[in-house]
């Protein structure tokens, strides 16, 4: 909460005269606004910008515009204003709907109640439209992931998503309901991301070396600098489209190329872009930005270190979603499976 300053005056005409003084002196001399200090961005001993530090880019602004906001760039002071209000609002436990078992009641969750700086409708800067631009083979995928996530069928455990099976939920930095931080460490040769989601490390080689002939989750990465900006180039992703995955615009394919850049701009700010390539998915490339921050306050979320997120040891939901499905069929009312 701001502090607020008080003064006690004894009777009301001091409060006048106090207020007559007040617009006499402020109509004579201005008052100078307070100017904002802002750490310039720091470098490392060998001289490189130094990206490292906890991160994170957790906005109540969405990855694609939504529809009632199309064509509309940006959000007025007003609406964002409100916008963060019903979210704060929003933090409130409630029942679950008839036959839904519920889920992590509020304390759980680590949501932010912050839109971007800019005030964006969308974190998608290209196309103009702030949407995906899907083929339709993609944009078929994309709806049958989201129709499925958290219905099943759940017939296997392959039927649960890479992020239920505490896998990965893939690239970009993306940021999800809690555990959102990523640290960045850095070395002459290479930076590493930790994410503190799923505790998995990304490292990214910058000293020249080529792209390695092997494929994995999350590709294989190389960077370099243009100037105070760090490029990274990830391409050879293992072909994983046909896994369940939350979202299917960030499936592990092989005919995946994404590129990223990280500027750190401030002593706590670094602008994030990412630009996605894929034409199984996609019509043409396109690109989303946002800022990271070492101030997590300012985003609304808690304020710490990375936590150890030791998925696989409490994932007690592999075994109960496939027992609650098998139980849903033994019901007497249960379709028959196809």
């Amino acid at each position: 909460m701001a502090r607020q300053s008080i003064l006690l005056l004894p009777k009301a005409l001091s409060i006048s005269i106090a207020v007559a003084m007040a617009a006499i002196l402020t109509a004579e001399r201005p008052v100078a606004k307070a100017a904002v200090v802002t750490k310039p961005a720091p470098r490392t001993a060998w001289g490189d910008p130094d990206l490292t530090g906890i991160w994170t880019g957790s906005t109540l602004t969405p990855l694609e515009r939504p529809s009632e906001l199309a064509g509309k760039e940006f959000l007025t002071e007003q609406e964002a204003a409100a916008l963060e209000k019903r979210a704060l609002n929003a933090r409130a436990d409630g029942p679950p709907p008839p036959g839904d078992p519920g889920t992590y009641n509020q304390i759980w969750f680590d949501p932010a109640s912050k839109v971007v700086p800019s005030r964006r409708t969308s974190l998608i800067v290209d196309p103009r439209d702030g949407r995906i631009p899907f083929t339709a083979a993609g944009r078929a995928a994309q709806t049958r992931s989201r129709a499925r996530y958290g219905k099943g069928p759940f017939d296997s455990w392959l039927d649960l998503d890479t992020g239920e099976r505490c896998l990965t939920d893939g690239l970009p930095l993306y940021f999800a309901g809690y555990n959102n931080n990523y640290q960045i460490f850095q070395s002459p040769s290479s930076v590493v991301i930790l994410h503190e989601l799923y505790h998995e490390a990304r490292v990214i080689y910058i000293d020249g070396r080529p792209h390695a002939n092997i494929r994995s989750w999350l590709g294989d990465s190389r960077g370099h600098w243009e100037g105070q900006t760090l490029v990274v180039d990830t391409i050879n992703f293992l072909p994983r489209e046909n896994t369940e995955w939350q979202d299917a615009w960030r499936a592990s394919r092989s005919t995946t190329h994404v590129a990223e850049r990280f500027t750190r701009v401030d002593a706590e700010t670094m602008e994030y872009q990412f630009t996605w390539e894929d034409p199984t998915m996609f019509a043409r490339s396109w690109t989303a930005a946002w800022p990271l921050t070492t101030n997590q306050a300012s985003r609304g979320v808690t304020e710490g270190g990375i936590f150890e997120y030791a998925c696989h040891e409490g994932n007690y939901a592999m075994t109960t979603v496939l027992e609650g499905a098998r139980a849903e069929e033994a019901q007497p009312s249960a379709p028959a499976k196809r």
